[in-house]
């Protein structure tokens, strides 16, 4: 898995905050020459989903590979989480979601966290990085055509709370 590679010359990083910071920022830089296309799913080949509270933000990052993790912004997190069959699973039903609604994704100029109350997609393809970005009340109550993504993001972090839960 991706984030199990070490970096050549990488800092120590102490803060958890900072941590997490840099887990972000590899999810979204990683090759995705490592993640083949599917024939079921040719373009995307992972996927992050941000959610903002009014303290910090949640990232929930999902890989091909099954690489799952969710990562807090203010430190801290779980890594590896795809181990599990049942995340794996879930892992695979949200990449497929963002696989079907590649088109409503746009190239991403930018990769900022979201703000409070909204929802951030990035969408990793073979060409590149997409975003997308929702009120997450929106999303939840099915008023935007990215609620089926959202819905399949959420279904990962049951699973992988579920899973850690039994640890």
């Amino acid at each position: 898995m991706w984030f199990n590679r070490k970096k050549k010359s990488a800092p120590a990083v102490t803060d958890p905050a900072d941590m997490v910071r840099e887990l972000r920022e590899q999810a979204l830089k990683v090759d995705v020459s490592e993640f083949p296309p599917a024939p079921q799913r040719p373009h995307v080949v992972g996927v992050m989903m941000e959610t903002g509270y009014p303290q910090a933000f949640v990232s929930l990052v999902a890989f091909a590979d099954g690489t799952t993790s969710l990562y807090f912004s203010t430190g801290g997190g779980i890594i590896g989480a795809g181990q599990h069959d049942v995340v794996y699973a879930a892992t695979q039903e949200f990449l497929d979601a963002a696989e079907a609604h590649h088109a409503e994704f746009a190239p991403a100029d930018a990769t900022p966290p979201p703000g409070e109350g909204r929802v951030r997609f990035y969408v990793r393809t073979v060409s590149g990085i997409l975003a997308a970005e929702a009120d997450e009340d929106d999303l939840g109550y099915e008023r935007h055509p990215l609620a089926p993504v959202f819905h399949a993001g959420h279904a990962v972090i049951t699973a992988v709370q579920e899973s850690t839960e039994h640890q």
